[in-house]
Order: structure tokens, then sequence, then C-alpha cells
């Protein structure tokens, strides 16, 4: 059975599945391309409030790239950049630039590109079982660069290189521990407790949810704003969820956000 991306929409919510059960959903070519799509498609639909990747069944998340077609992917240094550049960095690029929130619900193995999507989503909900790691220095390659974005900007270089040096794999008390994680569920909850933070999430203004988004990247670039960041910075005034907002909390009742 070939791998696919599955994407189903409730409402405002989004799930994105990751599935190649035969393998433990291990993500082949065809599914990075089809990732990165689905991901870019998504992100332009205004109506999406909140993403929710996971994983085919409770047995894994992704543990890892397709090993078996490496072979033929990565046979030369053209054929290698052109697999990690143009389809696996582009897919996880896809997922950090997403404008709407995205939420990881783990379960299983989360291994090597496995952690490095689950990396790159804003939240990431795990199952008491769930396992992490990139174990790639036993298969003789490293993480390509365009890759490790994600994940560095998470747990900081330590962390990273003791994940990838030990090629040890993380219990998911671990994982929360060093900051892989943003909170771990009992197995039988990661769905729930996932679609719970996500409609969490599409109750409050989307436009701020995306803003906080956007502002929080930026940030992290650590130069200081310039003068019209600062002043788009409150565009929200100029917005109908603002003044919505202000509304319903005067009159004590639940807003109604329309995303303009």
């Amino acid at each position: 059975m070939d791998g696919k991306i599955d994407i189903d929409i409730d409402g405002t919510i989004a799930t994105v599945t990751l599935a190649n059960p035969d393998k433990l959903n291990a993500i082949n070519a065809a599914m990075w391309r089809a990732l990165e799509a689905g991901m870019r498609q998504l992100a332009a639909n205004d109506g999406i409030r909140c993403v929710i990747l996971r994983g085919a069944g409770e047995e894994a998340f992704a543990a890892g790239g397709d090993i078996e077609e490496f072979r033929t992917v990565r046979a030369t240094v053209d054929d290698a950049l052109h697999y990690h550049e143009g389809l696996v960095a582009a897919a996880l690029d896809a997922i950090r630039a997403c404008p709407v929130p995205t939420i990881a619900a783990i379960r299983g193995a989360c291994i090597g590109g496995g952690l490095e999507i689950a990396g790159c989503c804003d939240l990431r909900i795990a199952g008491a079982s769930a396992r992490f790691g990139a174990p790639i220095n036993r298969l003789g390659f490293s993480m390509y660069p365009g890759e490790m974005a994600g994940l560095l900007a998470l747990v900081g270089p330590a962390v990273l290189l003791e994940i990838l040096l030990e090629g040890r794999i993380l219990d998911a008390r671990e994982a929360l521990q060093k900051g892989l994680l943003t909170r771990v569920v009992d197995d039988g909850k990661v769905m729930d407790e996932a679609r719970a933070s996500a409609a969490r999430i599409a109750a409050g203004a989307p436009l701020v949810a995306r803003w906080h988004k956007e502002w929080v990247h930026r940030l992290m670039r650590g130069t200081p704003l310039t003068e019209a960041e600062k002043r788009a910075a409150f565009a929200f005034l100029d917005t109908e969820d603002y003044r919505e907002g202000l509304a319903a909390f005067r009159e004590k009742r639940t807003p109604r956000f329309r995303g303009r």
C-alpha cells in the first residue's frame, strides 16, 4: 500500500493525516510533495482556523522517511539535494510558514522526519508512550541543514546535538522536559486533547492568531522592530473582530469572530 496524505476539514478545523500504516507512516517522496501542497492549500483557506497533523493508526505519528527508497531518490548529490531541499525541506517550510496555528497530535513513534514535522508545528500534544528521536547516526547519514531549522528553533543547539550525536530515543516524559512537547496526555486521549486545543484556538479571533504567529516568528530573527512594524502591530484596531470582542465583553456574551 502506497503512502498518502489525507486532509479532512470539519468546520474551521482541518486534520492532516500522514498515512503509510504498513511502514509506521514513514514518509515517501510522493507524501512529502503532497504534504507541502496540502499545507499551502490550507494556508490559503481563510476559513481554516487550526490544523491538526497526525499519523494514521495508533502505532506511529511518523517513523521517519521511507528508507527503502533512499537508494534511488538519493543516488547522487544532485538527487539528494532535490529530495531534501526540494521535497522534505519544502514541506517543512510549508508547515512552519503556515499562518494558521498547527498542532501535532502524536501517538507512538515520532522519529526522524516525523520529529522534524512535529518540530515545525506550533503545539505538540503527545501520548504517554510516544517515542522521539533521530538515530540516523546509525544509518551513516546526517540531517540536512535545511531540515534542522524547526528543531533548532524549538529546542536550541544543545538538545538538538544531544538528539543527533547520541541517536538516543526519548520517551514522552523526557521529551517534555527538554522542550520538545507542549503537553503529554494518556495515549487514548491524544486526539481528544488535540481537538479541544484546536477548538480553543478556533474560538479566538482568527486574525489575532495569525498575527501572534507572525510576530513570534519575526521576533525570533533578533533584529529590532522598525517603526513601520511597530505601527503594523496595531492593525487589529481597524478590524470588525476587535469591535466585536469589545462589544461581547461589555455585553457579557460569547464573541462571534468572523476573521475580518
